[in-house]
């Protein structure tokens, strides 16, 4: 079976879940290759995701390992399933591995609950607001590295779009209504846009204003994407050399408590649409 490349986080993950699998009834890897009919060494790739692994194979070694959530089950062999090309595959050559994996994370959420400080939220900006926060980088961008990125952002925006969108709801802090990235006209019509936004069914913008005092991890912004069972969730945060993924059970934990204690902090939506409209009006 030829090694594939490059690994996915979501090929990874399932790699992850079918480990964790096997640790639940406490076979090593030997036993369970056995078990399986497999050698060690297909099986340890196919773990650590350098393989592939069919959904039918999904389904059995399951059964082998005596696991009876079939909803769980089904989503590890939807994941399993290849389906070709998606749109973030034509960016492989100009954007990071971790850029790509989370248009995909994104792509196949069932929903989003994402904390932002500074930044307004990445699929609720305006063109103009992407491009004044993409002038900022360190290094500068090349004029052609920093086209793909606003493209790139762009394009992430079309899964509010889709059909079956993922429920959103994004916590936004003051601070960032308040952060001005560009002229004033381009702050106006980001805001702006982001009211138009937060109008969709599948959207809920909530506003964390400076009255609120201090929330969990109020020093960074979160992404929490839901997957189709809980087991599969992911917290996606911001480093400085891109992403990194979480997907511990003591991390989900956590940050489902950070998600939960930040909005009983944050105005309920009407509200906050008229906070927005009284930020624009002071500027």
């Amino acid at each position: 079976m030829p090694i594939r490349r490059p690994i996915t986080e979501r090929q990874r993950r399932l790699g992850v879940e079918l480990r964790k699998m096997r640790e639940r009834i406490g076979l090593s890897l030997t036993e369970a290759a056995a078990l399986h009919r497999v050698n060690k060494t297909t099986l340890s790739n196919t773990e650590s995701a350098r393989f592939g692994v069919s959904a039918d194979r999904v389904r059995v070694w399951a059964a082998n390992y005596q696991c009876a959530d079939r909803r769980y089950i089904e989503a590890l062999a939807e994941m399993a399933r290849e389906r070709g090309p998606r749109w973030w595959d034509e960016h492989r050559e100009t954007m990071t591995a971790t850029a790509l994996d989370l248009a995909e994370l994104e792509h196949h959420a069932v929903a989003l609950r994402n904390v932002q400080i500074t930044h307004l939220p990445g699929l609720l900006q305006h063109e103009e607001y992407v491009r004044a926060v993409f002038r900022e980088a360190v290094p500068t961008l090349a004029p052609e590295d920093f086209e793909h990125k606003v493209a790139f952002r762009m394009r992430r925006r079309a899964v509010l779009d889709r059909p079956n969108p993922p429920d959103c709801l994004f916590l936004v802090h003051e601070a960032a209504l308040r952060m001005r990235f560009g002229s004033l006209k381009v702050t106006r019509c980001q805001l702006d846009y982001l009211l138009e936004q937060s109008e969709r069914e599948n959207v809920r913008v909530r506003v964390v204003p400076f009255s609120a005092g201090g929330f969990p991890s109020a020093g960074s912004s979160a992404l929490y994407v839901c997957g189709p069972v809980q087991q599969l969730d992911t917290v996606q945060l911001d480093v400085p050399t891109g992403s990194t993924f979480l997907h511990a059970e003591t991390h989900l934990e956590n940050y489902r408590e950070v998600l939960k204690r930040t909005e009983a902090r944050s105005l309920e939506p009407d509200r906050s649409r008229d906070f927005i409209r009284e930020v624009m009006h002071e500027l």
